[in-house]
C-alpha cells in the first residue's frame, strides 16, 4: 500500500494542480455524479472534533474515506489544527491501495475551494483582500486566492494584534503584496473586494453593516453547526451559494441561524457552487451584489486530490 506523506502533499499538490480539480470536483458532485454521506462529528473535549467523511468518485470509480481530528488549538503549538488519514480503494477490486496524509490535503484544498469560489462569484476587477483569522487556513487562502485575482493588498486580523502583524510580515515576504494588520474587523474589510473568514469564533465577529455592497465573502472557519463567524444581517443580504445543499441545510451554522431566527427560508441558498460553476445558475448578477459561498469542506474534495497524486504517482512500486 502505498502512502503519501505531508511533504510530497506540500510539494506535488500546489495551488496550479489543485484548483481545476476542485472546480471539477465540485460540478460532478452537483451533477449527482458522486456518492457521499453527509459527514458524521463526534465531539471531544475543549472544543475539539473527530470527523467521518465517507465517499466515492461515482458509481465505478475511486471511493474511500477520510478520518480527521480537529484540534483548534494547536496552531499556537506550531501544529497543524486537522490531522489524519485519506484512504483510497480501487475502483476495480476493492482493495486499499493508498493512505494520503489528509492535514496537509485539507489546507490546501479548502484554500483551493475558496478560490475556485472567488474566481465564480466575485467582481473580475477585485485586487483588495481581507482575511479575517492567522491561522494555517489563513496563509493557504491567501496563497490560493492570488491565483485568481491580481491582488495589490491584503488585510489581516486576529484577536492578538501581535500575532496578526507577525503573520502580516510573514506573508508579505512570501508573497511579494502589501500585507498589513487591522486593529479592528471594520478596519479590516473596510476596502475589500473580498473576504475570507477563517477563525474559530462561536459567535459573529463580522456584520453585514460592515459588509459594502459588491463584495465576495468566503465563509470557511466553522464546519458544523454551532458556531458562527458572520451575523444574520449578512446571511440575509446577501446571495448565498453552498459548497453542498445538504451539507449547509444541516450543518451552515450561519445559515442555520439566520433560519431559526426566522429571516430565511431554505431557498435562501441559491445554488450550490458547483452548479454556477457548470453554468446552471447564475453566481453574481450584478456588480453590487454580496455574493457568499458558505464552505463546510466535502469529501469530493479529498478524494479527487488524493487520487490524483497516487494515480499520478512520482514513484509508482
Amino acid at each position: 500500500m502505498r502512502f503519501i506523506d505531508r511533504q510530497e502533499v506540500a510539494r506535488r499538490l500546489t495551488y496550479d494542480v489543485c484548483i481545476p480539480i476542485v472546480r471539477d470536483a465540485m460540478i460532478a458532485f452537483s451533477r449527482g455524479e458522486t456518492r457521499q454521506l453527509l459527514r458524521s462529528i463526534i465531539p471531544l473535549a475543549d472544543g475539539r472534533m473527530f470527523g467521518v467523511m465517507p465517499g466515492a468518485m461515482g458509481v465505478r470509480a475511486p471511493f474511500g474515506a477520510k478520518l480527521i481530528s480537529v484540534f483548534p488549538e494547536n496552531f499556537a503549538q506550531g501544529i497543524q489544527s486537522h490531522q489524519g488519514l485519506v484512504i483510497l480503494f480501487d475502483p476495480e477490486n476493492g482493495a486499499p491501495v493508498c493512505v494520503v496524509h489528509a492535514g496537509e490535503i485539507t489546507a490546501i484544498r479548502t484554500g483551493a475551494a475558496s478560490a475556485v469560489a472567488t474566481d465564480a462569484l466575485a467582481r473580475k476587477d477585485s485586487r483588495r483582500l481581507a482575511i479575517l483569522g492567522y491561522g494555517e487556513q489563513a496563509a493557504t487562502h491567501a496563497r490560493a486566492i492570488g491565483k485568481v485575482r491580481d491582488l495589490e493588498s491584503i488585510a489581516i486580523w486576529g484577536r492578538s494584534p501581535e500575532r496578526a502583524r507577525a503573520f502580516a510580515e510573514r506573508m508579505q515576504a512570501e508573497l511579494a503584496v502589501p500585507v498589513s494588520s487591522a486593529a479592528t474587523v471594520p478596519e479590516a474589510v473596510a476596502k475589500a473586494d473580498v473576504v475570507c473568514t477563517v477563525t474559530s469564533a462561536a459567535e459573529p465577529i463580522l456584520k453585514g453593516a460592515w459588509v459594502r455592497p459588491g463584495m465576495h465573502l468566503n465563509l470557511v472557519g466553522s464546519s458544523h453547526a454551532g458556531p458562527v463567524e458572520v451575523d444574520n444581517g449578512l446571511v440575509v443580504r446577501s446571495r448565498f451559494i453552498a459548497d453542498s445543499r445538504e451539507g449547509v441545510l444541516n450543518q451552515g451554522a450561519e445559515f442555520l441561524r439566520a433560519k431559526a431566527a426566522g429571516l430565511i427560508g431554505d431557498d435562501h441558498i441559491v445554488a450550490e457552487i458547483g452548479q454556477v460553476l457548470a453554468g446552471e445558475i447564475a453566481g453574481r448578477r450584478s456588480a453590487e451584489e454580496i455574493t457568499v459561498y458558505k464552505s463546510l469542506g466535502h469529501v469530493v474534495q479529498d478524494l479527487a486530490t488524493a487520487w490524483a497524486l497516487y494515480s499520478q504517482d512520482e514513484n509508482p512500486s
